[in-house]
């Protein structure tokens, strides 16, 4: 029997139900948190826009009191770059982000070590003592650890500890409306147990398939970096659905992922600079429209999707009594859904809510 065919359009409107991204949802974020398999914080307020935009009431404090708590985390676990996950994930998913890291160290790092005679081992271990007195960011880790190895830039030796070692970043970074540094402490010492002593990649497979299925192994790579995934696609197949998309690659699902109904509506959504739905597939046709532009477009602030898909990109100004978002690159087409101008500005002005709550001239421009 052949396998259903699933349009651009309907596995559109599939990774936006996963994503929390066609109807805000009720529940609290650490459940959110894990059902969209983790939220980009590179931006350290990314995690609440990408929270804001998928939950029903969000309230930033209670994220910031869960990250205070220690029941969520930002560490760099996928491509590998800083991510906002519960500590069970953390757990869970170290040991599998440690071989991404690694690669990701080598290839910036591992010759500046290796004309320096050094083995970067030795320096990460060194690191590890460090933190286990104490939580460190990068200047003082790098200051102590080049006392040893002074032929080593510092910016290697630092990065060594954090790629090289299962870590996580602490507060204040990542509260919300809070500053502060990049710190770094080991998990083991943060969450009170070391991470899973083996990564289980069959059970990321089904995570990710859930999050941003249905999806080629080649799109969880994108979006992990993770090596040796057909194979785990392959062992899991018994337990899988599988499609076609336009272009005749075979899809990969779990049995019970939502797809929706492709003409299902889908309201305009403005996200943080990298968020997942956008960065989850190595074919991205799924949320680039023809007609708009591309993530990798220049420099920008953050994501505007209009029915489901990227549209252009919005900026915060302004700060104290007056505050703006403008929205920029956004051109009407022919098939946008009625009033989409208008439903794109009320979704800015709720964003002004989120960011800017003391501002009392507020402004929404698009352009």
């Amino acid at each position: 029997m052949a396998a259903e065919v699933l349009s651009d359009r309907r596995l559109n409107r599939a990774l936006l139900a996963r994503q929390g991204l066609l109807e805000r949802r009720a529940g609290d974020p650490p459940a959110e948190i894990e059902r969209v398999a983790g939220l980009q914080a590179q931006e350290p307020v990314d995690p609440y826009i990408g929270l804001w935009a998928r939950l029903d009431g969000f309230d930033p404090e209670r994220l910031s009191a869960l990250l205070a708590e220690r029941a969520v985390v930002r560490a760099q676990l996928i491509r590998p770059t800083i991510h906002l996950v519960t500590a069970a994930d953390c757990l869970a998913w170290q040991p599998l982000a440690a071989r991404v890291t690694a690669a990701a160290f080598r290839n910036p790092f591992g010759r500046r070590f290796e004309a320096a005679g050094v083995d970067p081992a030795e320096v990460a271990a060194a690191g590890r003592a460090l933190l286990r007195e104490a939580p460190r960011t990068p200047a003082p880790l790098a200051k102590a650890l080049a006392e040893r190895w002074p032929q080593v830039d510092a910016d290697a030796l630092g990065n060594a500890v954090t790629f090289l070692n299962p870590v996580v970043q602490i507060p204040p970074r990542g509260l919300w409306r809070r500053r502060g540094q990049a710190t770094w402490a080991l998990t083991e010492d943060w969450l009170g147990r070391p991470p899973d002593p083996e990564g289980d990649v069959e059970a990321a497979v089904l995570r990710y398939l859930a999050a941003f299925g249905p999806a080629t192994p080649a799109d969880m790579r994108t979006w992990s970096r993770l090596p040796g995934l057909r194979a785990a696609f392959e062992r899991l197949r018994p337990r899988l659905r599988t499609f076609r998309d336009e272009r005749g690659r075979e899809l990969f699902d779990v049995p019970d992922g939502p797809l929706p109904d492709p003409d299902t509506p889908a309201p305009p959504r403005l996200l943080g600079q990298f968020d997942n739905v956008l960065l989850a597939h190595d074919d991205r046709r799924r949320v680039l429209h023809p007609a708009g532009p591309t993530p990798d477009a220049g420099a920008f602030r953050g994501t505007v999707l209009v029915d489901g898909r990227l549209r252009g990109f919005w900026r915060l100004d302004g700060g104290g009594d007056a505050a703006a978002i403008h929205v920029e690159r956004y051109a009407p087409q022919p098939d946008d859904p009625p009033a989409t101008a208008d439903a794109l500005g009320a979704e800015a002005e709720r964003l002004l809510d989120l960011l800017a709550p003391e501002a009392t001239r507020r402004e929404v421009v698009i352009a």
